[in-house]
């Protein structure tokens, strides 16, 4: 059997044995090697590129790859068959969905003001930030002879004297530890507990003189990247913020993909642990590490997320939601335990999951809902997340309507040849000089950072301004001949942003017409799911009187510039507020305040939703918007002015 070898740029060589024959990127998979595959194999996207070093794959020829790339060693990792014993360079910006796992700076306002706003909307709408954990410290009598009432018993009865509650849980890991640490407190204990007007749930016992911090965790679970903040619950302070790719993505970069493979033998397994073990566990670990927290003080978990992988996250079967009718196992579920899951933290920690609404409106909407405050107003307000599904949220505090789009994963960098998350040398905001056309440009990081990709709010400055600068045409084909202005010999053009010895990476920094193209689309889907929404409801555009706009794609949208690409409709650009990740910071919310939980839950049952693919018109307004910014300029005045 042949031995493929894995090589990386900051990283130890993976050795793996294989079939002769085998796929190269099948190979890679069931090694936990890390390589791009937005489109899961399927040869399309070019992203799942390796350079052979020695042996050979068999390989057929690919427009993605250059005669030049080819005769280098360059190959597609989803269309080579091993032919003998091999090495490949796996390249550090193939795996840029995963790079560099992100601590955030705590002490930076901007990081935690967004998560401080949620919290005051959501106490003034009148939700207290109150929950059930709570620490307690118990006094017994020490047993005699004369009282030889076993330790299980003396507890339970002192809580129920403290609280007034007859039900009083206390499961293995509490019984397990109780008779030591009821000997070394005296008798005299702190319980940290889950408290309802029922019952009583005993999650861990300590000491009396042990100070106890109840830690709680808040997940936001995206296609392409995974969130995560440290709290503790009895203060609300946030103790440490982290976000990583979403180990998923090598599987495929939306959700359809991943069902797909999650349908094959083993393959709930394989998705399941990818998210897990892979992502979420070490991301808990990092941490903790960070804020010198014991995972084990980690007592609940709150998760966002759309509904496919809250399905995946739970290693639940979730093949029904591609196939008509289109039916998840769960809207919502309160069953599932951190033991049940595999997740490193207490192991009676309980899993909090934000509803589902529909097949493709997920617990990251109805979170998102939640903090946009659109239900507790009288004014009619579009709620729009952007990431690989486009989801809609629009009505008032009398109504709601919500719908899903596939926008496909352009505005998280997937679908892009330079695409990257807004991580460290992502190019976040751009604009080009129009006699010069040249570029000026900010980088996500440190100050004297490399561009090394471009990330979703970079992507939508570059189009706008190239389009701006009349350097494409409506249709986004370069209409201008400059510097930085290429054509390949099929005739394809690019705009190169920052050439190879100015980039961070391994080649130029370049947008094509391809990626034009897709995001084309991808704004395309988004603008046509408002209108068809509008429109099955007898509204128009003139109607909105607010947009809150959600996504982790960058920085902050620049809103003149997503109107200008047809993205958003051409309505007062003070009625624009982009608030950040909203899936997050809802999962934070429900995570502090009961109130704000059944709050979530009650959004949940009164949106009504809207499959866009059962709707005849949404195709013909989807072709529509697959100009710059629409074939219908009337519904862009000032664009057109």
């Amino acid at each position: 059997m042949p031995n493929v070898t894995f090589h990386f740029e900051n990283d130890k060589p993976v050795t793996v044995s294989a079939v002769k024959g085998s796929n190269l990127l099948e190979t890679a998979r069931s090694a936990n090697v890390v390589i791009d595959a937005p489109c899961s194999g399927n040869g399309a996207c070019g992203k799942c590129r390796v350079k052979l070093v020695s042996g050979d794959v068999n390989c057929k020829k690919s427009l993605h790859i250059t005669d030049e790339e080819y005769a280098a060693g360059w190959r597609l990792s989803c269309i080579s068959t091993i032919e003998n014993d091999v090495e490949v360079q796996v390249p550090d910006i193939a795996s840029a969905f995963k790079n560099r796992m992100k601590i955030a700076d705590l002490n930076s306002k901007e990081e935690i003001a967004i998560f401080e706003d949620a919290r005051k909307a959501v106490e003034d709408a009148g939700m207290p930030m109150v929950n059930t954990m709570d620490v307690l410290t118990v006094s017994m009598d020490e047993p005699t002879l004369d009282n030889p009432m076993p330790d299980n018993e003396r507890l339970t009865r002192a809580i129920e004297e403290m609280t007034g509650i007859e039900k009083v849980h206390l499961p293995y890991m509490v019984l397990k530890k109780l008779p030591v640490v009821l000997r070394e407190g005296h008798f005299t204990v702190k319980c940290v507990v889950r408290q309802t007007t029922k019952s009583v749930f005993v999650y861990d016992v300590f000491p009396s003189d042990e100070n106890i911090v109840i830690g709680g965790l808040a997940i936001d679970i995206g296609t392409t990247s995974v969130a995560a903040l440290l709290i503790n619950m009895q203060t609300g302070e946030i103790i440490s913020r982290a976000s990583t790719g979403n180990g998923q993505i090598r599987f495929g970069a939306d959700v359809i993909n991943r069902i797909i493979e999650s349908s094959k033998e083993g393959g709930v397994k394989k998705l399941q642990d990818a998210v897990i073990k892979e992502t979420i566990n070490p991301l808990i670990a990092q941490m903790c590490r960070s804020a010198g927290f014991p995972a084990r003080h980690i007592y609940r978990m709150c998760v966002a997320a759309n509904t496919t992988m809250n399905h995946l996250f739970a290693g639940i079967p979730s093949d029904y939601l591609r196939m008509e009718p289109y039916i998840p196992a769960f809207f919502k579920t309160n069953s599932l335990f951190a033991s049940d899951l595999g997740i490193c933290v207490h192991p009676d920690a309980h899993i909090i999951i934000a509803p589902n609404v529909g097949s493709y409106v997920g617990g990251d909407i109805t979170a998102g809902t939640l903090v946009s405050m659109l239900w507790n107003k009288p004014e009619f307000s579009l709620f729009i997340d952007l990431g690989t599904n486009g989801e809609l949220v629009f009505g008032n505090n009398d109504f709601m309507m919500c719908c899903a789009c596939s926008a496909g994963p352009a505005f998280e960098g997937g679908d892009i040849s330079c695409g990257m998350r807004a991580t460290d040398g992502a190019i976040e905001a751009c604009t080009i000089d129009e006699d010069s056309m040249e570029p000026t440009f900010r980088i996500v990081g440190d100050e004297g950072e490399r561009p090394v990709g471009i990330c979703g709010s970079g992507i939508i400055d570059i189009i706008a301004e190239l389009f701006r600068t009349g350097i494409i045409n409506p249709k986004g084909k370069f209409v201008r001949e400059g510097r930085r202005i290429r054509h390949d010999k099929y005739g394809m053009g690019s705009y190169v942003l920052a050439f190879q010895e100015e980039a961070g990476g391994p080649k130029d920094v370049e947008i094509t017409e391809v990626d034009i193209d897709n995001f084309i689309r991808a704004k395309g889907a988004i603008f046509s799911a408002i209108r068809t929404m509008l429109t099955s409801i007898d509204f128009d555009i003139s109607m909105i009187e607010g947009v809150y706009v959600a996504g982790g794609i960058g920085s902050g949208i620049n809103m003149a510039n997503a109107v200008r690409i047809g993205m958003f409709p051409d309505i007062d650009l003070e009625k624009f507020h982009y608030i950040g990740n909203s899936s997050l910071t809802g999962a934070y919310s429900m995570l502090l305040s009961r109130a704000a939980e059944r709050k979530t839950y009650e959004l949940s049952t009164n949106m009504t939703y809207l499959e866009l693919s059962t709707v005849p018109s949404y195709m013909d307004e989807f072709v529509a918007c697959c100009f710059l910014p629409h074939t219908d300029t009337s519904l862009f005045p000032n664009i057109s002015q």
